[in-house]
């Protein structure tokens, strides 16, 4: 084919995009695949480095060590590459960092990816032409220092939505003598040990983070919440209040009328949508939401579906989602599947968006989630792989976080890919501290 198609960014989205073209035969487009890091992996790229990086850009990662999966790992496997196949054995399903980023690096070195991709460099500007009927695509090669211009026929946004750190004020913060981060910037749960922190944030990352610094030896860890508290069962050392008002020196009050003295305040507080490449026109804006609007079938630009963004709706499913959306999004660029009416992609996009506005839990969230998957692999030749099973293993899953918030991890699922059952962890993950893959593979062999 002629066509030309510009991938923007190598984690798990854009890998993703390219192992779908990787497995529909001879007849693709040209591909080139745009990285600003220095390898692929995205997020799962771990790096030291937090603010900017060696080359002034901002440094993308909030990947943080001793990272276990908070999720079952069943949940999010690739139907085409099993972690049977990858590690030869059953593994435990919450694996730390290392190994679920082997996992991912596998898959990508299995088609040989390498070829297609161009690192250290990062795209600047994209903007549509209507008489040239293509996308106009700016990069600068950090390495050499070089700016060039290119065309292509489809651009795919695999770029993610958690490196642009949301930052709130609160009144005294430029006073507090401790340290302020922003959870994009955590790396070393080591650092606060013997320490009394705050974390900000009632979600996923203050849920984690917030376990983290607790584990490897906080005095004390304090979460509190904007809008309602998390409600788990919190160890001994651990507690929820409502959100800070102000801070006076190191004493933070809060707005249920209580006070502490803190050494340190970890934003847990999101992030932003934030695409400063794309021209204003081609600009997805939206918050962290399981249906983006203006996105048909939560993915392809209303106004110009060429432009296909992958990965931007809030998360249950993650890899296997991203491949759900990558082989629909092939197919369309291959023509295998022809895009209704600009109208009636506005009809299906508000009929997702107003189921969405009315679910009423994270089980119901679940089902959205997954019914949204069964839509795209209907029409894909995507492997088959039991989503049912993954459903009632999410479903599980919620109910063990309420159940032992420090001991779900410790539980163990079937992989809706080979049938097999998870073997369990030989350590429960609270006294686990070795997080190398060595370690916990060797804990599989247990």
């Amino acid at each position: 084919m002629s066509q030309r198609v510009a991938i923007i960014g190598a984690g798990p989205c854009g890998l993703s995009q390219l192992v779908a073209f990787s497995s529909a035969g001879d007849s693709v487009p040209e591909q080139v695949c745009f990285e600003k890091q220095d390898d692929w992996g995205g997020l799962w790229n771990y790096t030291w480095r937090t603010g900017i990086d060696e080359h002034g850009e901002p440094v993308h990662g909030s990947m943080y060590r001793y990272l276990w999966s908070n999720g079952p790992k069943e949940c999010l496997e690739f139907a085409d590459y099993s972690f049977d196949e990858h590690f030869g054995q059953p593994i435990p399903s919450f694996p730390p960092r290392e190994p679920l980023a082997d996992y991912i690096f596998g898959r990508a070195k299995k088609h040989d990816l390498r070829g297609v991709m161009q690192l250290q460099h990062v795209v600047r500007d994209v903007s549509w032409s209507d008489s040239a009927n293509k996308f106009s695509v700016t990069v600068d090669d950090l390495a050499k220092e070089r700016r060039r211009t290119e065309d292509f026929d489809y651009v795919v946004v695999a770029t993610g939505h958690f490196s642009i750190p949301n930052v709130p004020y609160f009144k005294g913060m430029e006073r507090f003598p401790g340290r302020v981060l922003h959870g994009h910037d955590f790396r070393e749960a080591r650092e606060f040990s013997g320490q009394n922190v705050l974390i900000v944030g009632a979600s996923y990352s203050a849920e984690d983070i917030g376990l983290q610094i607790h584990k490897y030896g906080a005095k004390s860890v304090t979460l509190c919440w904007r809008t309602q508290p998390m409600d788990f069962k919190w160890p001994e050392g651990m507690d929820e209040r409502q959100l800070l008002t102000e801070i006076k020196g190191s004493t933070i009050h809060f707005k249920d009328g209580s006070a502490k003295d803190f050494d340190a305040i970890v934003l847990c507080t999101g992030y932003k949508h934030n695409f400063p490449f794309l021209a204003d026109d081609l600009k997805l804006k939206t918050h962290n939401r399981l249906y983006p609007p203006k996105l048909y079938k939560s993915m392809f630009w209303h106004n110009n579906p060429r432009l296909i963004y992958l990965g931007m709706q809030d998360q249950f499913y993650t890899f296997s989602m991203f491949d759900a959306q990558a082989w629909y999004a092939r197919d369309v660029m291959l023509g295998r599947i022809k895009l209704p009416s600009k109208d009636e992609m506005a009809a299906d996009i508000d009929a997702w968006v107003a189921r969405e506005e009315k679910l009423e839990d994270p089980y119901q969230q679940i089902d959205f989630q997954a019914d949204y998957i069964r839509d795209l692999v209907k029409d894909t030749d995507y492997p088959k792989f039991d989503i049912d099973l993954t459903v009632a293993a999410f479903k599980e899953w919620e109910h063990d976080k309420m159940d032992s918030i420090v001991g779900y991890r410790n539980k163990a699922f079937k992989s809706p890919v080979t049938g097999t059952m998870a073997p369990t962890h030989h350590t429960q993950w609270l006294e686990a501290m070795d997080d190398s893959m060595a370690a916990f593979l060797e804990a599989g062999r247990a």
